[in-house]
């Protein structure tokens, strides 16, 4: 699995480490992080190995940094690993959807559209909320699929309310057996790159359980039903000839929380108050 951390790399504004006052405790830092050595344990799917210096959150206390950095509930449980300063953070979830075929091919532009229109009407959300909006402006990475890793993976750049301070999400889905692997890896900008190098060199201890794998597939297995190209918009493109444009539209949107802000995340206002923030880079 070495070759996967390539693809399983999300950057985004990032609250700054360590800025906050001393005599005012760090929400984030009071959560029960799992250190390591340890394992950490992702559902019932998958694990990876928490090295020293690095740590991991389960699914309840994930729900809680969830809030902390305004991402609103994917509706699925979420696991957290991330070294010990949290200068990148990942999230994990399954989506137990069934063995998705990789025989689809992706149109770029028309999934960059339903992604921008999705997050338009999701930031209805974060205004009764008092977040931050987000406003995608294009792809940074357009999506691929590594047939011999069985993993999509994508990128998207966005903007972050009136700021205008630039958003990079990178995801990936890891198909299974039973479902998909979603990993979204956050960072600031400046952080990207090391975060990448730290990534890869953690994947080794990632697996799924045993008879779980893409390649555990048997005959009767249950099939998803849609591909590779509805990983990226929630499900919709899938269902849209199916159930109706409008219903394809409330499918998409149900799931498109996680797809779009948890990897764009900690830009909002309630999260500068915890950390202080701090200006970030002008660089693409």
């Amino acid at each position: 699995m070495m070759a996967l951390a390539v693809l399983v790399i999300a950057g985004a504004v990032f609250p700054a480490h360590g800025q906050e006052s001393e005599a005012q405790a760090n929400p984030v830092d009071e959560l029960p992080w799992q250190t390591g050595p340890t394992q950490g344990r992702i559902g019932g799917n998958a694990q990876i190995e928490v090295p020293e210096g690095y740590a991991f959150l389960d699914a309840k206390a994930t729900r809680t940094l969830n809030e902390l950095y305004e991402n609103p509930d994917s509706g699925r449980d979420e696991y957290t690993f991330a070294p010990a300063g949290r200068d990148w953070i990942a999230f994990f979830s399954f989506d137990d959807i069934g063995y998705v075929k990789d025989d689809e091919s992706i149109d770029a532009d028309e999934i960059l559209e339903s992604i921008r229109e999705g997050t338009e009407f999701s930031n209805e959300e974060r205004r009764q909320r008092g977040w931050e909006e987000i406003h995608v402006t294009g792809w940074t990475f357009k999506p691929q699929y590594d047939k011999e890793l069985n993993a999509l993976a994508w990128a998207i750049e966005a903007e972050a309310g009136d700021s205008g301070r630039k958003i990079v999400n990178f995801n990936t889905r890891l198909l299974g057996r039973k479902g998909v692997m979603e990993v979204t890896l956050v960072a600031s900008p400046e952080d990207l790159q090391p975060a990448i190098g730290q990534f890869k060199a953690l994947m080794p201890g990632y697996a799924f359980n045993d008879g779980e794998r893409y390649a555990d597939y048997r005959e009767g297995d249950h099939i998803a039903e849609y591909g590779l190209a509805a990983l990226i918009t929630g499900g919709a493109a899938a269902v849209a000839t199916k159930k109706g444009f409008f219903a394809a539209i409330g499918v998409f949107l149900a799931k498109a929380w996680k797809l779009i802000l948890i990897g764009l995340v900690a830009v909002g206002a309630g999260i500068r108050k915890l950390f202080g923030g701090k200006q970030e880079s002008n660089e693409e």
